[in-house]
């Protein structure tokens, strides 16, 4: 006899999952919060040698992270001028990393919210001596799901996950599966005249209520910090 089957709620914004957020975090140190591309790659012989000796997918991702997590710049390639030359004529002298050359944050978990957090430059520090605590603004899930969809699939491969498997964006939570009703039947309470329905159907419940307060926001264009707010509530 068939108990059901699965249901879904598509959930206005993205959300992280509980489960993965961690893991989120450390492939967000390892790669460019702007282009999506690993901060290291092969063309670096001290990366190279790293990542050749370690077979086991889930220790090549420690390795990874642990390589890239202090690296602040986004490498782009670097080009010579030569004398005597037009801009026009200009070519790099060495393929490099080819990155887009985006200063990278400190990535902070706070609960299940991250931040990025800049490091202010010297020239920031002598104009407003005053403001000595870095930049730090929070890291929304639509952004997080956004740059995890740009990582290119060598990238993938390096950190060790199955781009048909195991996709970094897939651990961010846009659709929320919905178990049948033989998973959270109603009760009986008060001798069998009144059912109140399972926890799990209320939680539900506020799910789609919050899901739907978002979506309602953006239609009338209610101000950002009304939208955020339903928004935290969806998480």
């Amino acid at each position: 006899e068939c108990p059901g089957h699965f249901g879904h709620i598509e959930l206005a914004r993205p959300v992280f999952h509980i489960g993965f957020i961690v893991k989120v975090k450390k492939i967000l140190e390892s790669i460019c919060v702007n282009c999506g591309k690993l901060k290291a790659d092969l063309s670096d012989p001290a990366f190279a040698d790293k990542v050749k000796h370690v077979r086991d997918a889930k220790s090549r991702m420690s390795v990874v992270w642990s390589h890239c997590k202090s690296k602040n710049l986004c490498e782009p390639d670097v080009i010579e001028e030569t004398e005597g030359e037009t801009q026009d004529e200009t070519v790099p002298v060495k393929k490099g990393h080819g990155g887009c050359g985006h200063v990278q944050p400190q990535v902070r978990k706070e609960g299940l919210k991250l931040f990025l957090q800049y490091k202010k430059t010297k020239d920031e520090d002598d104009m407003d001596v005053k403001s000595t605590q870095p930049e730090k603004r929070l890291f929304s899930a639509s952004e997080c799901f956004n740059v995890l969809k740009k990582i290119p699939t060598s990238d993938i491969l390096l950190l060790g996950l199955n781009e048909e498997f195991a996709r970094p964006d897939w651990m961010i939570l846009t659709v929320l599966p919905v178990p049948p009703p033989a998973v959270r039947p109603s009760i009986a309470v008060d001798g069998g005249t009144v059912r109140s329905e399972d926890d799990l159907t209320f939680k539900l419940t506020d799910i789609l209520k919050a899901s739907a307060n978002v979506r309602r926001c953006e239609q009338e264009g209610a101000p950002a910090h009304v939208t955020t707010e339903f928004e935290q509530l969806l998480q």
